[in-house]
């Protein structure tokens, strides 16, 4: 079991690409899926809670000032760029819905990993993860009804007990069990990446084969506009930690959080809230996402992080 852990953890961005892949091939098959997202995002959540400790936090106070440049970057940046994409590609309706979903969304799940394959700060990426999630029920929904259009039938709260649900409980209590049972936890570890990718898979296949026929239509200008949003993430966050002049393995953490989002969270609020159309920029973002910051891992592992 440890094995098929570490092989979908190496291969996280294939198995998505394959998930998104089968629901397009078989769409009626695997298109209920996409009535549990929050459950799966969830689960998610939960082993992400798990990885985390109190201590983690602790930057918040060593290194305040890393810590607010990531998380104002993050909650920013991709907002603001997900508006701007949507607009310059000509999206409209639940289409751009969709890109402003990711972009207000946290700190992705699986950006702790790519930062560490990336030689980057790897407590500053969990720390802005955690502090983000952490604002996420409050911050997100703020976001997401200032940039969407104002005849959206949903209300903050709404939102507000989505994110809460789906996201902050699940984290809060996958962190305390840790506490409480840190030896049980310490074990357990090893298999987090298989279940997360696991989840991660099934949600991008389930969004792809609820959207098949959208995806085949008008998928190419989404994934552009998807591909383009990442890309003005990782430099715009790169971009901004070097401006606050911090080091380059924070430069890498921070490019890589603002970059990676949280795109379960968007296709939950999506499913739950609007329409399977608005998770179909958070499906492809799965992908997408974890392809460039895998590259882009790769790239900086070959390269030194002393020079400023």
């Amino acid at each position: 079991m440890r094995r098929v852990a570490q092989f979908a953890g190496r291969w996280f961005a294939v198995l998505v690409v394959l998930g998104g892949v089968a629901g397009l091939l078989a769409p009626r098959a695997v298109a209920p899926v996409a009535q549990h997202i929050p459950l799966f995002l969830g689960i998610i959540m939960f082993g992400m809670g798990l990885t985390l400790r109190g201590r983690d936090f602790a930057l918040v106070a060593r290194r305040p000032w890393a810590v607010l440049i990531g998380v104002v970057a993050q909650f920013l940046v991709m907002p603001l760029a997900a508006w701007a994409v949507g607009g310059l590609f000509g999206l409209t309706g639940m289409a751009l819905l969709g890109m402003i979903l990711v972009g207000a969304a946290p700190g992705g799940t699986a950006s702790n990993v790519i930062v560490h394959l990336g030689k980057g700060d790897t407590a500053l990426s969990v720390t802005m993860t955690a502090v983000s999630t952490l604002l996420a029920p409050l911050v997100t929904p703020a976001l997401i009804l200032w940039l969407a259009d104002e005849t959206l039938d949903v209300a903050f709260m709404d939102l507000f007990v989505s994110i809460v649900q789906v996201v902050l409980v699940p984290v809060l209590a996958g962190l305390a069990l840790r506490a409480v049972a840190g030896r049980i936890v310490e074990r357990l570890l090893p298999y987090l990446p298989l279940v997360s990718v696991t989840g991660i898979v099934v949600v991008v296949a389930g969004i792809v084969a609820a959207n098949a026929d959208t995806v085949l239509s008008t998928g190419i200008l989404v994934a552009l506009a998807v591909v383009v949003h990442n890309l003005f993430g990782l430099l715009l966050g790169y971009g901004a930690a070097k401006a606050a002049r911090l080091d380059r393995s924070a430069r890498r953490a921070v490019s890589i959080e603002v970059g990676m989002q949280n795109s379960g969270l968007a296709a939950s609020l999506a499913a739950t809230h609007f329409s399977p159309a608005a998770a179909l920029p958070a499906a492809l973002f799965s992908v997408w996402h974890n392809v460039s910051g895998s590259a882009l891992a790769s790239w900086w592992a070959r390269r030194p992080t002393i020079r400023r």
